[in-house]
């Protein structure tokens, strides 16, 4: 599995380090809505600030696949790093690093929820997930274990296939180097390199989506995001989290 990674497009250099792990995002539908500052902002972590495009606030709720995820040193191990994950993120800066905070993490791996919020503070929750993929749609279902929130639709592209126009939404959506998280009480940020994303606009037919809802953002209409979009996805190598 030896990769090659461009770094003529990172807008800050990686660490000085060996990565952790490696892995690959597949088959992404990015669902986004605009939102409350305020509402969002009661969902950060003290010292985090959030990041807006043109004075607004923006949350996402992506499904996709993770493949083969597995530590720089070891191989992908069939039925471990391959599952679909659903999350809900938003857009925060530190330090002049934009990056992304998550609010969840819903995935169908039980060993990534227990080792990931214990190693990394990541919000990982267990759910039940389905997704497939073929060049006319995505159609993706989850529904968290805990107390029943999923999603449910699929996404269809409508555009031609592109990257990210620097000053763009998708730019700020998309291009973005590190996350950060809270970890034992403490404000972390971990790295991760790939590619420039290549994208297609799309659109989506949402049937449920209370995962995106129990966040209480102020969405106005759970089943008709802002903007969409969706990509083959990229291969990625992520560091471990460094205190802040």
């Amino acid at each position: 599995m030896g990769r090659t990674f461009r770094v003529d497009h990172l807008p800050f250099a990686m660490p000085n380090r060996k990565h952790a792990l490696m892995q690959s995002w597949k088959h992404l539908s990015f669902l986004h809505w605009e939102v409350d500052p305020e509402k969002l902002s009661s969902h950060l972590p003290e010292g985090l600030e959030l990041d807006l495009f043109d004075g607004k606030a923006y949350v996402g709720t992506i499904p996709f696949e993770m493949k083969h995820v597995r530590p720089r040193w070891f191989f992908s191990v069939p039925g471990v790093s391959n599952f679909p994950e659903f999350n809900v993120r938003t857009y925060v800066t530190m330090d002049g690093k934009p990056g992304v905070f998550f609010l969840t993490l819903d995935a169908q791996s039980r060993i990534t929820c227990f080792h990931a919020p214990r190693s990394y503070g990541l919000p990982y929750r267990y759910a039940k997930c389905k997704l497939t993929a073929n060049s006319e749609q995505y159609k993706w279902s989850s529904r968290r274990s805990s107390d029943g929130a999923e999603l449910k639709g699929e996404c269809k592209p409508t555009g031609i296939a592109r990257s990210a126009k620097q000053g763009s939404l998708e730019y700020f959506l998309f291009e973005r180097y590190c996350l950060y998280t809270s970890h034992k009480g403490v404000l972390h940020r971990a790295y991760t390199q790939h590619d420039p994303w290549i994208y297609k606009t799309a659109e989506a037919i949402i049937e449920s989506n209370s995962l995106t809802e129990s966040y209480d953002l102020g969405i106005e209409n759970l089943t008709q995001p802002d903007c969409v979009h969706i990509s083959s996805g990229v291969n990625v190598r992520t560091w471990s989290i460094e205190p802040l």
